[in-house]
């Protein structure tokens, strides 16, 4: 993954922001809205285009389009930093395969310990029973 060839192909968009800021959020555009289209990426593999897709299906829109937004901050640069890097953690965590599981058998004794601990029980509730006569 290289991560100055997938920040070349971000594009954003600069909105109006809700919240904070007092009268100055109504004229400036600060919250950043970053949009990355999947498919059509020329940085990643046919492999990652494939796993991203998949991880991220939930979040992508039905052109498999990526957006993210962010207007924590006042500034529309600090904006832009914050989306960026929340992009690329984005990618670095769903890019991760995780190792499959092998199956282990369980160790007999494991299972012994199991059934000594049941007879026990059963001893038990056995010695609480009213006595036959």
């Amino acid at each position: 993954m290289d991560t100055e060839k997938i920040i070349s192909e971000l594009k954003f968009k600069a909105v109006r922001s809700s919240g904070a800021g007092g009268q100055n959020v109504n004229k400036v555009s600060s919250k950043v809205v970053l949009s990355f289209d999947l498919p059509n990426s020329k940085a990643l593999s046919e492999e990652e285009i494939a796993l991203l897709e998949d991880k991220l299906a939930p979040r992508l829109t039905n052109d498999k389009i990526l957006i993210l937004n962010c207007d924590e901050d006042r500034s529309q640069l600090k904006n832009k930093e914050i989306v960026v890097k929340r992009f690329l953690q984005l990618l670095r965590e769903n890019l991760i395969i995780p190792k499959e599981r092998k199956a282990t058998k369980v160790p007999k004794s494991v299972i012994k310990k199991r059934i000594q601990n049941k007879r026990n029980l059963s001893e038990k509730k056995q010695s609480r029973r009213k006595p036959d006569f």
